[in-house]
C-alpha cells in the first residue's frame, strides 16, 4: 500500500535531505524504491527499456521538484505520482505505444512493442512481491495496454497499488467521481481481455512455479537440443496462442501446424538444429532461454526466450522473444 499516511522516519529523512540540497543524499535515499518504480512503469508501458527511461526521468523530476515535498503524503507516493505522469506524459508523445490490428481474421489488436520482464528485477519487497505474478504476467501486462492511459493509470494506482480513490484523483488531477467512472470503464475491459483470468489483483497471490511448470519447460528444452519434433508437439495444446515478437502478434494455431512452420522456417534444419536451453523466468512466468550454435562456431549463442503458459500440463500460450543481442535479459550471451 502507497497511500497517504502520517510523516514516519522515511519521510523525515527524506525532507532533511531535500533541505540539505545533497543530491547524493537524496539519491541514496530514493534510489531504494527504483525497483518498484520500474515496475510501475512497465506495467503502463509494457516496455521494459522504456520503464527504465521513465523510472530513470522520475528520478530526475523528484529532484527538481523536491522543494514540492511537504510530507504530507508518503514518500512512496510521492514518487509513485511523479512516476505516473511521466508515463502519462510519455504515452501522450508517443503514438507507436498502442496496441495495431492483428490483421487476422479475428477482430483483435497486437501489442508489438511488448518486452518481457527479467524477474532478477522485481522488488524485493515482499508486499510487492506477493501480488507479482497476477500483475505482471504477459496477459495482464498487455491487456492494460488495451487502455487508454489515463483509464490505464487508474486501475492500476487503484486495483494493484491499492490507493484510495482520493489519493488517485489527486494524483492525476482528477476528481473522485472521474477516478471512480475510468475505474468502471478499466475492469469491463480488463474482464473483456482475460475472460479466463483472475481479475482480484488485491487479494495473495503464488509467485512460485509449480512443479509441473518446471517439468514442462525441461522438456520442451529436451525436444529442442534433441531434435525431437513429435515430442515438441505433444506439450502443446491443441489450440496454442503463439506469438514470436516483434515480427508478428499472437496467432492461433494448432500443435502440429505450429511446430511444421517453425520446420518450415527453417528451425531445426542444417544451420538451426543445434541447440542448448535453460530454464529461467521472467513476469514470474516459466521461459526457456535458447542457445543456437551455428556450423564452425565454437559456441551456443543466445536466440530467443520462449515465455510459456501452461495449463493442465500442456502449453497453451507460446510467446517468444528475439534476444540476440538484446540486453534486457541479463542472461549470458553465450554458452
Amino acid at each position: 500500500m502507497t497511500h497517504a499516511r502520517p510523516l514516519g522516519a522515511d519521510g523525515a529523512t527524506f525532507l532533511a535531505a531535500v533541505r540539505s540540497g545533497d543530491p547524493a543524499r537524496f539519491a541514496l535515499i530514493t534510489e531504494r524504491h527504483r525497483r518498484e518504480l520500474q515496475v510501475h512503469c512497465y506495467r503502463m508501458l509494457a516496455n521494459y527499456q522504456d520503464a527504465q527511461d521513465m523510472t530513470q526521468e522520475t528520478f530526475l523530476r523528484a529532484w527538481n521538484k523536491r522543494e514540492s515535498f511537504k510530507g504530507h503524503a508518503a514518500l512512496r507516493t510521492w514518487l509513485y505520482r511523479i512516476a505516473t505522469n511521466a508515463c502519462l506524459d510519455f504515452l501522450e508523445k508517443r503514438n507507436d505505444r498502442t496496441p495495431v490490428p492483428s490483421g487476422l481474421a479475428d477482430p483483435g489488436s497486437e501489442v508489438l512493442y511488448l518486452q518481457p520482464y527479467p524477474d532478477r528485477m522485481l522488488p524485493e519487497d515482499p508486499q510487492e512481491s506477493v501480488v507479482a505474478r497476477e500483475t505482471i504476467e504477459l496477459a495482464f501486462i498487455v491487456a492494460v495496454q488495451h487502455l487508454p492511459p489515463r483509464q490505464r493509470a487508474v486501475l492500476i494506482l487503484r486495483d494493484v497499488l491499492g490507493w484510495p480513490a482520493s489519493t488517485a484523483a489527486d494524483a492525476l488531477e482528477l476528481t473522485v467521481a472521474s477516478v471512480t467512472s475510468a475505474l468502471q470503464r478499466a475492469r469491463a475491459t480488463m474482464r473483456s481481455q482475460l475472460p479466463d483470468r483472475r481479475l482480484d489483483w488485491r487479494s495473495p497471490a503464488t509467485h512460485e512455479l509449480s512443479d509441473d511448470e518446471r517439468g514442462v519447460v525441461k522438456a520442451y528444452i529436451d525436444a529442442h537440443e534433441q531434435g525431437d519434433l513429435d515430442g515438441l508437439t505433444s506439450l502443446l495444446r491443441d489450440e496454442l496462442r503463439f506469438a514470436m515478437l516483434p515480427e508478428m502478434g499472437t496467432v492461433p494455431m494448432t500443435a502440429e501446424d505450429a511446430v511444421g512452420g517453425w520446420v518450415s522456417g527453417g528451425l531445426f534444419q542444417r544451420g538451426h538444429d543445434d541447440w542448448r536451453g535453460t530454464t529461467t523466468t521472467v513476469n514470474r512466468m516459466p521461459a526457456a532461454a535458447l542457445y543456437l550454435r551455428a556450423p564452425g562456431d565454437p559456441e551456443y549463442r543466445l536466440f530467443a526466450i520462449a515465455v510459456l503458459h501452461i495449463v493442465d500440463g500442456k502449453i497453451a500460450e507460446l510467446t517468444g522473444f528475439d534476444a540476440t543481442d538484446e540486453p534486457w535479459l541479463g542472461l549470458p550471451p553465450t554458452l
